[in-house]
């Protein structure tokens, strides 16, 4: 079946989620970092008090679901098992309008199964990525956007073969969003990759790990991910807001303030990242993308799971046109 030019193509893992909503938990900071810790009694029968299953989630189909509904035409790359898990993510994304052309599916293989234990707001990810045979397939006409996060440990040289298709389709843009295996990989591992990136998305503790620096000046580290390549690096802070660097003009955008208290923070930051790369796809200005981004992040930490909330583009001109006068992108 022939899709023609797509607009967005996401790379990376899809995994179903099943969210567990405790009950008879608590936190802890007894640790020598202080850290917070989820505990519960061990050795027990424990209930819970919901549980929601939600298939074909994950960094880069929530970012591909993010861009369809905003209006582009989209695409994942991704490798699932031949598994009734497998079947059910594909029928998923096929349900959301993402063309599947790029979905390779593994006889013998597990697809990804991950448990979300959430507790209030917040929420613990037991994850377990299973190992496929990763091979970047040729994905003609190009598009305009690769969108690339979270991929297993045994991913290294396919990380290659995706910088070696953009150096042989110089005008495809690269948006990347690493997930916890890439940072760890650190930067001389993925070097062919941050230099031919043009958005570079992370949050101030990934940027710090990243640079190797306990510097907390956003300018300043903002200015360090350029150096490493990225044309347009952006920092998020949680609710603090964000920060951009691009075109030699630092910006910050505050959070689009909570129509209600947050029920689920899980892809929060994958909705941020995908709305702003999706502006910019569909010909909006830096200044006027990172308006967008909060927007949908807001929405999605009001339903459970990453793409229950995200927004399509009407309603997300709507939340804008009435947003209050103090969200605002402003240079600093």
């Amino acid at each position: 079946m022939i899709f023609g030019k797509l607009d967005f193509v996401a790379i990376g893992d899809v995994v179903t989620d099943a969210f567990i909503e405790l009950d008879e938990a608590w936190v802890e900071t007894d640790n020598p970092a202080k850290e917070k810790e989820l505990c519960m009694k061990f050795g027990e029968k424990l209930p819970f008090k919901d549980v929601v299953v939600v298939p074909a989630v994950g960094n880069s189909p929530n970012a591909a679901v993010s861009a369809q509904r905003l209006g582009l035409k989209s695409a994942l790359v991704t490798n699932t098992g031949d598994d009734d898990f497998g079947r059910e993510q594909v029928k998923t994304l096929r349900a959301q309008g993402i063309k599947t052309k790029y979905v390779m599916m593994h006889k013998n293989k597990k697809s990804n199964y991950h448990y979300v234990l959430r507790f209030g707001a917040e929420r613990t990810i037991l994850v377990k990525h299973t190992e496929f045979p990763y091979a970047f397939p040729n994905v003609s006409p190009a598009p305009k956007f690769l969108y690339l996060s979270s991929l297993a440990e045994n991913s290294l040289a396919y990380h290659h073969q995706i910088a070696g298709y953009l150096k042989q389709n110089p005008t495809v843009k690269l948006a990347f969003q690493p997930g916890t295996f890439q940072i760890k990989l650190g930067y001389e591992a993925l070097k062919d990759l941050y230099t031919q990136t043009y958005l570079f998305f992370c949050n101030k503790e990934e940027a710090q790990k990243i640079l190797g620096t306990t510097d907390t000046d956003f300018k300043v580290l903002l200015k360090k991910l350029q150096e490493l390549g990225p044309k347009i690096p952006v920092i998020t802070d949680g609710p603090n807001g964000a920060y951009a660097l691009s075109d030699d003009k630092y910006y910050f955008v505050p959070m689009y303030p909570d129509l209600k208290d947050p029920v689920d923070r899980t892809g929060a930051g994958d909705s941020f990242a995908s709305t702003v790369t999706s502006a910019l796809a569909l010909g909006k200005p830096m200044s006027e993308a990172l308006l967008w981004g909060p927007v949908n992040s807001m929405s999605v930490v009001q339903q459970i799971g990453a793409q229950a909330g995200l927004l399509g583009r009407a309603q997300l001109e709507q939340f804008l046109k009435n947003a209050p006068a103090e969200y605002a992108v402003k240079e600093i």
